[in-house]
């Protein structure tokens, strides 16, 4: 059970993680307050929760992974011991992350479909929200048969 408790912890830890940089954290704060909250200082938690999504901020900006993985670290040591003292807290729980997090790991339904307009591509193209670090390596582009410069 304790496995399986641990397992709940760092699956919801992430989630918390993710949602608390995410457009949907206004709407999941107060449930996730309460949550942890237990029937304590609701506020007290709600200042906890805004420094760690401050803090991820910052991370997130810095490419600092360490700081990262320290934010999840403390909220997954924070459900774990939820869950260990209160036994309908890993139902709730669950029930929660259903909720807020209905990925279950299936591919997602619909379809993506992309397009690349706007004449030859002569390189790479890549799509995507933000891109660190990358190394293109290539040769000169080679241009479109019929078009100047082209070998005949």
């Amino acid at each position: 059970m304790e496995a399986e408790l641990a397992a709940l912890a760092a699956s919801g830890a992430s989630t918390l993680v993710g949602l608390m940089v995410s457009e949907t954290w206004a709407q999941v704060r107060d449930r996730l307050t309460r949550f942890f909250a237990r029937g304590g200082d609701e506020r007290a938690v709600d200042e906890e929760l805004r420094l760690s999504r401050g803090e991820l901020a910052a991370a997130r900006e810095a490419e600092d992974e360490d700081a990262l993985a320290d934010i999840e670290a403390v909220w997954r040591t924070r459900l774990r011991r939820a869950l260990q003292a209160d036994s309908g807290a890993a139902d709730e729980l669950r029930s929660l992350l259903a909720e807020i997090a209905p990925d279950d790991g299936r591919e997602p339904s619909g379809t993506v479909h992309n397009t690349i307009s706007g004449g030859v591509q002569n390189g790479p193209v890549l799509q995507g929200g933000r891109f660190f670090g990358l190394t293109i390596n290539g040769s000169d582009p080679v241009p479109p048969e019929g078009g100047s410069g082209a070998a005949r």
